[in-house]
């Protein structure tokens, strides 16, 4: 590896370790204020009532809760993950993540040429879990609709494709420009043979949501402290500092048993 990968790749941990940092503190910011808003509620039940109600709303944008439509092929509990990989391979990388969150690029930039070759030589196996962590720590609904999108591209076989390009070209975190479904489609068309009439009907329709929505409800019952949450065989990458080569040597030492 060049002296020019081995920066970038250092520079990228580097942001991906400040970026976990920052949604620590976001998420204590939003613990403390839901206390307070609790102790407001004890004094107007009904007026806090009805702020939640609009702060649901706002969070999702027009779309209403519908029913839970896995994309093709998920596996796992309920099947949750998108599997990317051999189901033979020795090891896997069970990968939590929002098209929104900063960090999650910073892991994939860091990461990502070594996954696609260790996927690509049968010796791991990827397990995608998508959540929705910044819409509730910004508002919006980007992150909802842009995994949406990507479970759309599942059902058409080009989910790693589509996942790529999505963070190729993720906005600004305090930018909801994945909200719009006109800019997942115009990305889609990146990706050869994705954009379809099928595929805009299911970014649309948000066909998937349900199963998004679910998904997030696990990452939080999992009690997981932020995005990306990335284990390989169960360790955790990220809060360990595991290097990329790290990674290569200790799923390739598992490959050999």
């Amino acid at each position: 590896m060049s002296n020019n990968n081995r920066d970038a790749q250092r520079t990228a941990r580097q942001r991906l370790a400040v970026e976990r940092e920052k949604q620590k503190v976001a998420q204590k910011r939003r613990r403390a204020l839901s206390v307070s808003a609790a102790v407001a509620g004890v004094l107007a039940l009904a007026a806090v009532i009805g702020v939640i109600a609009a702060s649901a709303g706002e969070d999702e944008g027009s779309r209403s809760a519908g029913p839970v439509v896995a994309p093709s092929g998920a596996q796992g509990k309920d099947a949750l993950a998108v599997p990317v990989g051999k189901d033979g391979a020795q090891s896997t990388l069970t990968v939590w993540e929002d098209f929104r969150c900063p960090a999650c690029k910073a892991f994939e930039a860091a990461y990502r040429s070594t996954v696609h070759q260790l996927v690509g030589s049968g010796k791991l196996k990827a397990r995608y879990h998508l959540v929705t962590l910044i819409d509730g720590n910004l508002r919006g609904s980007g992150s909802l609709r842009a995994a949406n999108a990507a479970a759309c591209a599942q059902d058409a076989g080009k989910f790693t494709a589509y996942h790529d390009v999505l963070y190729d070209h993720q906005p600004e975190e305090s930018d909801d420009a994945y909200a719009d479904n006109a800019r997942l489609i115009e990305l889609a068309g990146k990706v050869p043979g994705l954009d379809t009439p099928a595929f805009r009907k299911c970014v649309d329709d948000g066909t998937h949501d349900g199963w998004v929505r679910k998904s997030h409800a696990a990452f939080q019952s999992a009690r997981y402290s932020g995005t990306p949450t990335v284990l390989l065989n169960g360790k955790d990458v990220v809060g360990s500092r595991m290097t990329p080569a790290a990674l290569k040597r200790a799923v390739e030492e598992a490959a050999r048993h």
